[in-house]
């Protein structure tokens, strides 16, 4: 274990700790502002948090070589690797979380499992947890969860883009009516947060709706496939899975002689490491997407010859423009702006957590901020709200065409009413079992 710097001219260094669950790492300099992120690098999801830890450290470095840090406030950030296991990944959180000169200024789970774990110790201890489109759908009631942050779409979201998606293909809203559609999901917190708005959506539109769980990591689903193939025979299949399950569910739908292109996944399910094993059986599988994919994008272009080409990148530089990488520079670019955003208020300084989430509240990237950062055409302008802690950014759809993916939707406007309406009810819930005052929002 040891201090990794990238070689900075007169500019304050930042650093990066790689560190085992149970091993101490070195405090970070002062004069940083530092982050706990949470990675997996090991354990059975590896090959899919290995990009999205790498995407996450080389847009920090980027910010550190080109910007000095954010307002001349260097990054420290320490990852630890929770081999995607909830129990390691509080630990992980509690030995990290009064690190640097403020404390944690936000935590980055990336997992369901562990971010359902930091909500409440998050609020207890005034530290965000940032779970950009995956935990709980109602934490975008941001008066009930002041320190948790889904944007820019929860899981909510994203099951009605797939819908509406669905309806488009069709030829309207009203053709929904009757149809079928199997909701194939990772029997996990993850894969049953769904079923809510699922439910919301069924009983108006008039859609037959059937669920298969898949028990992970998903490697056994011959069954499955056999009764949506054979027996149900639905008009669409909505996938809900991670990792290995992804790309089973596209061999074994194949064998059975289901269509790809009548399949479309949550943007877990949408990377180039679940359809890349499958060959052609996997053209024309399509996926929900908020940000975009590819290399040739302003802000990963910079990566490549900011961070990369000077030695500094972090892991595989093939991986640059893959779908979770670009997540994982997602990640980054929000939490960096939130933090920018806090600036504006508490100074150019290492800053709390309690002082990020206020950034958080007030976070507006416009399209014209967007391309000051060199973001435009890599995301869609999102504005966090103290009540609104997800933003309903309008989603894509991406299909893969066996080489890259493509946006074959546009914008799909998200039902912001309902999603809005089934967020309140259900963080009105959440705060009279834990006896919570929901905070005043302007």
């Amino acid at each position: 274990m040891a201090w990794r710097a990238p070689a900075l001219a007169a500019v304050a260094l930042a650093a990066v700790v790689l560190c085992a669950p149970v091993a101490a790492a070195p405090e970070p300099p002062q004069g940083a502002q530092f982050f706990p992120h949470l990675v997996y690098r090991s354990g059975p999801y590896a090959p899919y948090g290995i990009p999205l830890a790498d995407g996450v450290a080389d847009y920090l470095t980027l910010v550190n070589r080109r910007d000095g840090g954010i307002g001349g406030v260097p990054i420290a950030w320490e990852e630890c690797d929770t081999g995607y296991n909830t129990d390691r990944g509080v630990d992980c959180y509690e030995r990290l979380k009064a690190k640097g000169p403020t404390g944690a200024a936000a935590v980055l789970p990336l997992s369901t499992g562990i971010t359902y774990a930091l909500i409440e110790r998050g609020a207890a201890d005034h530290i965000p947890v940032f779970s950009s489109g995956y935990g709980r759908a109602d934490v975008s009631d941001g008066r009930v969860f002041p320190y948790a942050v889904n944007a820019p779409a929860s899981y909510w979201t994203g099951i009605d883009a797939a819908i509406s998606h669905i309806a488009t293909e069709l030829g309207g809203t009203e053709r929904l009516r009757g149809r079928k559609i199997a909701y194939v999901y990772h029997d996990s917190a993850f894969g049953k947060e769904p079923l809510p708005m699922l439910e919301a959506l069924r009983g108006p539109l008039g859609f037959e709706m059937r669920s298969f769980p898949v028990a992970p990591p998903g490697l056994d689903q011959r069954a499955v496939w056999t009764q949506i193939a054979r027996h149900y025979r639905p008009d669409y299949v909505i996938l809900w899975g991670w990792g290995v399950q992804n790309s089973t569910a596209l061999r074994e739908a194949a064998a059975a002689g289901y269509p790809a292109d009548r399949m479309i996944g949550v943007w877990w399910a949408g990377s180039e490491l679940d359809v890349r094993p499958v060959g052609p059986a996997a053209v024309g599988y399509k996926a929900v997407a908020f940000h975009a994919a590819g290399a040739d994008l302003p802000v990963i272009r910079a990566i490549r010859e900011r961070v990369h080409a000077h030695g500094l990148g972090t892991g595989d530089p093939g991986q640059i423009g893959t779908v979770l990488y670009n997540r994982g520079v997602f990640n980054a670019a929000v939490l960096v702006e939130a933090i920018r955003t806090a600036q504006g208020k508490y100074g150019r300084r290492p800053l709390t957590g309690a002082q990020v989430a206020w950034g958080f509240d007030h976070l507006d990237l416009t399209a014209e901020r967007l391309t000051d950062l060199g973001l435009d055409g890599f995301m869609q302008p999102l504005r966090i709200t103290c009540a609104d802690h997800e933003g309903i950014v309008p989603l894509h759809v991406q299909q893969w065409d066996g080489e890259r993916w493509l946006d074959v939707s546009g914008p799909i406007e998200p039902r912001r009413a309902l999603i809005r309406k089934l967020v309140t009810e259900s963080a009105r819930r959440f705060a009279a079992e834990r006896k919570i005052e929901p905070r005043a929002c302007d």
